[in-house]
């Protein structure tokens, strides 16, 4: 059974950093690729960042490439996502998800597994 659990959100300055968690709580994390979402208000669920089951993979949405960090410590079955000098258009709830593959994917339905979210508030 996976369930996963998303931590870290809050509200931050514009400049700010903050590191989301995601903890799974089965025993398959280490099997499968993983990425963070994100959902503003009144606009569809996007792409963040993904990363690969093995750590060596990653790939990031434009507009955050130099200022995310995807990783992932297998043995704790965790992902993280440092987020540096945020950006009021950061603002949203963001949410983990777990991929049925190994790979890399920027595509939501390939996700089978996705937490509850955190709200992530930038401000100006």
């Amino acid at each position: 059974q996976v369930q996963l659990v998303e931590s870290g959100g809050g509200l931050v300055q514009a400049g700010g950093s903050l590191r989301l968690s995601c903890e799974d709580s089965g025993r398959t994390f280490s099997s499968y690729g993983m990425g963070w979402f994100r959902q503003a208000p009144g606009k569809v669920r996007t792409f963040v960042a993904t990363i690969s089951a093995s750590g060596e993979s990653t790939y990031y949405l434009n507009s955050v490439k130099g200022r995310f960090a995807i990783s992932r410590d297998n043995a704790k079955g965790t992902v993280y996502l440092q987020m540096n000098s945020l950006k009021p258009e950061d603002t949203a709830v963001y949410y983990c998800a777990m991929n049925r593959f190994r790979g890399i994917s920027t595509v939501a339905n390939t996700y089978d597994y996705w937490g509850q979210g955190t709200q992530v508030t930038v401000s100006s």
